[in-house]
C-alpha cells in the first residue's frame, strides 16, 4: 500500500557479497543520499571501503532508520532476520536473478531512492516463522522468512516423519522432505515442489511435501496461528532442518520441531508503484505469447 512519511536520516547500507564491482554501487548510492542522510555500511566482504562509515549489523541495528540491502533475495533474508527485532525497514535493490523481495533494478536506484526520501514509496509487512528444536535439555531456535525444510542430510535418500498441527496427527509421510513455507516463501522452493502461490497479506503456512512415496498427497494451507510440529521416525538415514536455505541443523527422532510465527514483523519499502501480481507475472513469465520459427 501507497504512504508518505517523513524522510529516513540514517540509512545503512547492506552487501553480503565479495565482489569489488559493488564498490561502484556503493559510491552511486553515497554521492546520491550523502547531502540529505547519513550514509552506513555493512559489507564485511569487501576491501576498500576504508572511506566510508562501516558498521557491524548490531550497530545498524542502533543507529539506521532504514537498511538498503544491496543484492539478492538471499542478501535480504539475511537482513530480515538480523534486523527483525530493530523495527527497522528494508529496502531491497536487485542484483541477483529473481528478486521477488529485492525488487529495485540497478537502472532504477536513483529514481527509487530520491521517491523515498520523499516519502513516496508503498510499505507492507511480512511474517517470519520460528523453528524450535526441542529436546529434553535443551531448545534451539532459527528464523526463517521464507520456509523451514526437512530433508534428508544425505542425497537421493527419503526419511520418514510425522506431520502434526496443534498436537493434533495430519500425516505419516515418507519423502525426500517437507516445507513449511510462509505466503513470502511460496514463490521459492515451495512453488517448485508444487506448492500453491499465497498471498503475502495473508497469515497462513503452507506444508509442502517434497516427493512423496504416494499417489495421493497434496499441499495443506493451515493458519499460522497453529502450531505445526514435525518428527522424524527413527531409520538409518540422518535427517536435517534448514532455515532459508542458509542455516542447518541435524534433527534426531528424540526432538521434535516446533514452527510458530514470530510475534514481530519485518516491513519492506518497495517503489511507489509497486505491484505483487506485475512482479509475479515479470518473474514467473505469465502472459507471454509463444514463439514460432
Amino acid at each position: 500500500m501507497p504512504t508518505q512519511i517523513a524522510s529516513f536520516k540514517k540509512i545503512a547500507l547492506i552487501i553480503l557479497k565479495d565482489d569489488e564491482a559493488l564498490l561502484s554501487i556503493i559510491e552511486q548510492i553515497n554521492q546520491l543520499l550523502c547531502s540529505k542522510a547519513d550514509i552506513y555500511l555493512h559489507a564485511p566482504q569487501l576491501n576498500n571501503t576504508e572511506a566510508y562509515n562501516n558498521l557491524s549489523m548490531e550497530e545498524i541495528g542502533q543507529h539506521a532508520d532504514l537498511a538498503i540491502s544491496i543484492g539478492g533475495d538471499g542478501t535480504l533474508l539475511n537482513c530480515a532476520r538480523a534486523l527483525i527485532n530493530e523495527n527497522i525497514p528494508i529496502l531491497g535493490i536487485n542484483l541477483g536473478r529473481l528478486g521477488f523481495l529485492a525488487d529495485v533494478s540497478i537502472d532504477a536506484i536513483d529514481d527509487v531512492l530520491l521517491d523515498i526520501l520523499n516519502g513516496e514509496f508503498s510499505v507492507e509487512e511480512r511474517f517470519l516463522v520460528q523453528g524450535d528444536l526441542k529436546s529434553q535439555q535443551t531448545t534451539s531456535s532459527y528464523l526463517a522468512m521464507n520456509d523451514i525444510i526437512l530433508h534428508s542430510l544425505e542425497a537421493v535418500r527419503m526419511i520418514e516423519f510425522e506431520v502434526f498441527s496443534n498436537q493434533q496427527l495430519i500425516h505419516h509421510q515418507r519423502a525426500d522432505g517437507l516445507i513449511v513455507s510462509t505466503p513470502t516463501g511460496s514463490t521459492a522452493y515451495s512453488l517448485s515442489c508444487g506448492g500453491p502461490i499465497i498471498h503475502p497479506s495473508l497469515d497462513v503456512l503452507a506444508i509442502v511435501p517434497i516427493c512423496p512415496h504416494t499417489l495421493s498427497n497434496r499441499p495443506i494451507v493451515l493458519p499460522a496461528n497453529q502450531k505445526i510440529e514435525l518428527r522424524v521416525i527413527a531409520s538409518d538415514t540422518t535427517a536435517q532442518v534448514s532455515y532459508d536455505g542458509q542455516s542447518n541443523q541435524v534433527i534426531t527422532p528424540e526432538q521434535r520441531l516446533v514452527i510458530q510465527p514470530f510475534p514481530k514483523r519485518i516491513t519492506l519499502l518497495h517503489p511507489k508503484d509497486y505491484n505483487y501480481f506485475d512482479i509475479l507475472r515479470a518473474k514467473l513469465h505469465w502472459s507471454t505469447q509463444p514463439k514460432f520459427s
